[in-house]
This record gives structure tokens, C-alpha cells and sequence, in this order.
């Protein structure tokens, strides 16, 4: 199944502010981890985005149901850098009364 929507999907500002950001109390380690892995670091953030908007659009998801706020959905997709090659898995929420996916959490599995 493709996640509903899929070629809309909302990153917010996650990426930025807190998954590759190495100064953020909790995103710091997915910062490392991202860097160690694939090489990425806040300068190549439009790199990940790029591929984490082009997973939501074409590659399968798995429905995870309703987590009371609106239907979650979990997709994994492998990503290959100069650096390596890594699984991220992504999750991401259509909330109630809206019909587009936003991204809730990313990160290398």
C-alpha cells in the first residue's frame, strides 16, 4: 500500500531543528548516527529530504491504525550515500480532518 497522499507530504521543520541538529538535547544522537552512517549533516539536510519525500510519494507503507489523533503509517526505505548505506525507517500521521501526511519521527534502523 502507498501512503495516502504520499506526494504531498509535510516534512515540518524536524529535520533542521532537531534530527540533524548535534546541538538539540535529544536529536543529537540521531545527528551522529546520521553523520557516522550516511555522511549527512545539517549541510546535506536537503539530501535527506529529498529522499524522505521521494519514499513518501512512490515506496509502500504499512498502516499502524488510529493513534487517537489520526492514522499512522510507518515506511522504511534504504538510503546509499559516498559514505554508506543505511535503512531509515519514517512515520508519519494524517490527523483527523486533514488529508495530507505529516511526518512525525525518521531515523536509521
Amino acid at each position: 500500500m502507498t501512503l495516502p497522499n504520499g506526494e504531498r507530504a509535510e516534512l515540518g521543520t524536524k529535520l533542521h531543528d532537531y534530527v540533524l541538529n548535534p546541538l538539540h538535547r535529544d536529536g543529537r544522537n540521531k545527528a551522529r548516527v546520521f553523520e557516522a552512517t550516511l555522511g549527512i549533516t545539517l549541510a546535506e539536510a536537503d539530501e535527506l529530504a529529498e529522499a524522505i519525500l521521494d519514499a513518501a510519494a512512490n515506496r509502500d507503507c504499512e498502516s499502524k491504525g488510529d493513534n487517537g489523533f489520526g492514522e499512522v503509517y510507518v515506511l522504511r526505505f534504504p538510503m546509499r550515500t559516498k559514505k554508506g548505506e543505511a535503512m531509515i525507517l519514517t512515520a508519519r500521521v494524517i490527523r483527523r480532518g486533514e488529508d495530507f501526511p505529516r511526518l512525525t519521527t525518521y531515523y536509521i534502523v
